[in-house]
């Protein structure tokens, strides 16, 4: 079985990946998403019996699955997934859907209208773009000075990544989030991400331990996963006095740190996931 990697560099975790196909004595084809072409009246061809999406830009990886999902050729994730974890908007309009408890979201489309948003919520409020990952371009606003300030930097901007105002509850959370990988119907794994500071990200600084996946993480995570299409994602959950909830989802999750920290193989169980995709 041949197993085709979209990417757009090789990270750590795309040579963890590399390494478990070949450990399988699967054949590996690697594809740069920075040198694919497609003519769109014609279905692309592409080697691989499988093909799972890698690449870190999130436009290449929303239309390079909507390209090839149109056309029946087999990848992971499939395209609306992409589409709706890669948007926060659509996570939230999905989750809040299907009855996933999730973090509360205003989504404003001026400033005079984000301000009037923000102080309905009242302070403080988190500011984060509706399409980005890595904990960049968050705000804590917790006053109304810093919300003027702040809106009228966005406004000044202008980029598509400002022009959208989307608006969570400051959820307080226990110095830690949780950080959870669902791999087709199993929740493999998960750590808590602990930090002194609001975010928690371990691009940012986290630092990861090992968190048992109970009953109550491995449900609201399936369900989520359902909610949003299925495949390889990661969940973001906070815990609160009303249990946990779904922060945010990422459907090109990195996990290089996660594997000693669970004990669990996760490129291996990726791959596995795939070969058992394929032979549908």
């Amino acid at each position: 079985m041949k197993i085709g990697i979209i990417c757009s560099r090789v990270r750590p975790e795309e040579k963890l990946l590399f390494q478990a196909v070949r450990k399988k004595n699967l054949e590996l084809v690697r594809y740069d998403d920075r040198n694919l072409i497609f003519e769109l009246e014609n279905a692309p061809k592409f080697e691989a019996d499988i093909l799972l999406d890698r690449s870190i830009n999130f436009s290449r990886s929303r239309h390079i699955t909507k390209i090839l999902c149109d056309r029946s050729i087999n990848i992971i994730n499939k395209a609306e997934v992409v589409r709706t974890c890669g948007d926060k908007i659509l996570t939230t309009l999905a989750l809040e859907k299907n009855n996933v408890p999730t973090v509360k979201v205003k989504v404003a489309f001026s400033r005079k209208s984000a301000m009037k948003a923000i102080e309905q919520f009242g302070y403080p409020v988190v500011l984060k773009p509706a399409v980005g990952s890595w904990g960049r371009l968050l705000s804590k606003i917790d006053n109304k000075s810093a919300a003027e300030t702040i809106l009228e930097h966005k406004q000044v901007l202008g980029s598509y990544h400002h022009s959208v105002f989307f608006i969570n509850e400051f959820v307080e959370k226990p110095g830690r989030d949780i950080r959870a990988f669902v791999v087709g119907d199993e929740t493999i794994g998960a750590i808590y991400r602990s930090s002194k500071h609001w975010i928690t990200n371990t691009a940012r600084g986290g630092r990861a331990t090992n968190c048992p996946v109970t009953d109550e993480i491995n449900e609201i995570c399936l369900k989520t996963a359902k909610a949003l299409g299925g495949g390889i994602l990661a969940l973001d959950l906070f815990e609160t006095d009303k249990g946990l909830i779904v922060n945010e989802v990422n459907h090109t999750m990195e996990f290089r740190n996660s594997i000693k920290t669970t004990g669990v193989n996760i490129p291996e169980k990726m791959i596995e996931y795939l070969v058992e995709e394929a032979k549908k």
